[in-house]
């Protein structure tokens, strides 16, 4: 299926400038793209439709209040957020109360993120720094 930035954008429910963050993408690059002012080569698209969960079978979506979605892939045991990120569950989810069940994965999504972003600010602090921990 061909898809155009906008389309892909508009999976994520990210603004402008969290997808172009998020993708590394240029924020005026990502405009002139979905102004049509130019095109992305057609393997961007392809990698980007590659790294967002589209509705399918076999995934179900769990909404959340404000209009975010996750989704749950039964068969692998894993749940995915919107931008394709994926995280594993051991617990059964099938008798999880469904309005529940987004709120928890919405905390689980924003502590994922935290940690990633203590991360990256751990590693961008090691390479300043050179600091060797023994």
């Amino acid at each position: 299926m061909n898809h155009t930035i906008r389309e892909l954008r508009d999976m994520t429910g990210l603004s402008q400038k969290a997808f172009a963050k998020h993708f590394g993408i240029p924020v005026s690059t990502l405009r002139k793209w979905e102004q049509g002012e130019s095109s992305p080569p057609s393997y961007v698209i392809r990698l980007l439709a590659s790294a967002i969960p589209a509705r399918r079978e076999g995934l179900e979506e769990i909404p959340y209040k404000d209009e975010t979605s996750f989704f749950f892939d039964r068969v692998r045991g894993v749940v995915l957020d919107r931008l394709g990120n994926m995280i594993r569950v051991e617990d059964d989810l099938e008798e999880v109360n469904r309005p529940n069940l987004g709120l928890y994965l919405h905390n689980l999504f924003e502590d994922y993120y935290s940690v990633q972003n203590r991360f990256e600010k751990d590693c961008y602090y090691d390479r300043i720094e050179g600091i060797q921990w023994v």
